[in-house]
């Protein structure tokens, strides 16, 4: 078994910490175990100021990493397994797939308003901050009375948006949030700004962490064993194939969440929306947790069969 891991991250600090958290984990399990991490800056990172639809997708916060691996530079990426693209290079996968976090979105807002309705703590005509066409929809769906503008950047960077007026709200993952403890979830408030949980289908992969390696690397896989989470594989697995099957790529306006609620079974949850969020496919299915990616295939057709496929072109 190997005596030493390279861990590659992104330089944002969500990237290391989550990065951290896994270099943690693998020193407890392997005592004397030397894990380094290094940061690799990726197209996504060296341009903050363009939309991810120039940037090409999610995909631009990945390759470098990629490269990376391929090349022998580091043993594992650690990635949010949301931003991880269905179809991955040849000669890499999923090594792992710790423990899953929150899965939800959380609405951050300056101010507590009154106004009652679809998502009760944004006033009529808000701005909200997100960079997600999913959330996009989603809000356009609910309340065609706000305003979403682009808030791309990182944890940090989006707060300190917020906190200089640049919107009403924003939207950000719960899981990012609980791994930097900004979340307070006695009072509900992230720095000053009062949080909401929205009742809504996440990201596919959302929460998650996705190490990828290189395929037939035994040795890293192994000492990667005690950090898997059977059911964050599966689950994830199934809303993977559900948005591949779809031919969506990670920038479409997908949803997808999947449990593991008896063990041996597995229940997925998926929609599909217009980018202006008049239309909505949704529906779910049940199946067997040793063939998620079969769930995630059956649930897309199904919704492909019901129009979903005219709302990703």
């Amino acid at each position: 078994m190997a005596d030493r891991v390279t861990i590659g991250s992104r330089g944002s600090k969500l990237a290391m910490t989550q990065s951290r958290q896994v270099a943690e984990l693998l020193r407890q399990f392997h005592p004397g175990l030397v894990v380094e991490i290094v940061e690799i800056k990726t197209t996504g990172d060296r341009n903050l100021g363009a939309s991810l639809s120039e940037l090409g997708g999610k995909g631009a916060f990945t390759k470098e990493l990629e490269d990376a691996l391929l090349l022998r530079q580091c043993d594992i990426a650690v990635h949010s397994l949301k931003d991880l693209p269905t179809t991955l290079p040849d000669g890499l996968r999923i090594l792992c797939t710790p423990a899953r976090e929150d899965t939800r979105d959380v609405l951050l807002c300056r101010t507590d308003s009154a106004f009652h309705g679809a998502l009760p703590f944004v006033g009529q005509a808000a701005i909200v901050g997100t960079s997600s066409l999913r959330r996009r929809a989603l809000l356009a769906n609910l309340r065609p009375d706000l305003h979403a503008i682009e808030f791309r950047g990182n944890v940090d960077t989006r707060l300190n948006k917020l906190r200089d007026g640049k919107a009403d709200a924003c939207i950000l993952a719960a899981a990012g949030l609980k791994r930097l403890a900004l979340l307070d979830e006695v009072e509900m408030r992230v720095a000053e700004f009062k949080a909401h949980w929205l009742d809504w289908p996440p990201a596919p992969g959302q929460g998650a962490l996705g190490i990828e390696g290189r395929t037939g690397d035994v040795a890293t896989t192994r000492l990667l064993a005690p950090l898997h989470d059977a059911a964050t594989f599966a689950a994830t697995a199934a809303e993977r194939a559900f948005l591949n099957e779809l031919g969506a790529g990670c920038q479409a306006p997908v949803g997808a969440l999947a449990v593991c609620p008896e063990g041996s079974g597995i229940r997925l949850e998926g929609v599909v929306l217009s980018r202006d969020g008049s239309a909505r496919v949704h529906g779910n299915v049940s199946g067997d947790i040793s063939d998620p990616q079969a769930c995630g295939r059956v649930l897309a057709q199904r919704l492909i069969r019901e129009g979903a496929d005219m709302h990703l072109k």
